[in-house]
């Protein structure tokens, strides 16, 4: 907002920017919670084109095992892993980064046949928005304490 001067008010400029932030990380979390969670399902993790599509080239892993995995790595492994259930997801977040880079954080665990959860995982990913769209660049899976399922 300006003054009657034509400058910017003390401290206004700063309030309108983080209101564009938090407005545009409300509008984009639920594409980039759609698009984390395709990478939970079987047909996008069995599909290394798009695989190829949702990781960016750069891609780096820290997996809740301790591994680290590069773009290849995971081309190369998770289209032949076996399904363990299904990923449970929960408690998503979003903070804006810069321009076109935003981390997303949210609770995980594997949902078992008997519908028990298991290997409860803090989650973090940095989502960069390319030329081919908003594609992962950085993933961490950290186990953590069991935690209680929300209805979605």
């Amino acid at each position: 907002m300006l003054s009657a001067g034509g400058n910017a008010a003390p401290g206004n400029a700063k309030e309108h920017h983080d209101m564009n932030n938090e407005n545009q990380e409300i509008d984009l979390l639920p594409l980039l919670r759609q698009l984390e969670t395709e990478l939970h399902r079987p047909a996008a993790r069995g599909d290394r084109h798009r695989l190829d599509a949702l990781l960016h080239e750069d891609f780096l892993e820290f997996g809740r095992s301790g591994g680290i995995y590069t773009k290849a790595d995971t081309l190369d492994e998770l289209p032949n892993e076996a399904a363990t259930g299904t990923i449970w997801a929960q408690d998503f977040s979003l903070r804006t980064l810069g321009p076109g880079v935003a981390m997303l954080n949210y609770r995980s665990a594997c949902q078992q046949p008997d519908n028990r959860l298991d290997r409860h995982t803090l989650r973090t990913s940095i989502w960069t928005l390319t030329a081919k769209g908003w594609q992962m660049s950085f993933h961490q899976g950290t186990p953590t304490e069991s935690f209680a399922e929300k209805p979605v």
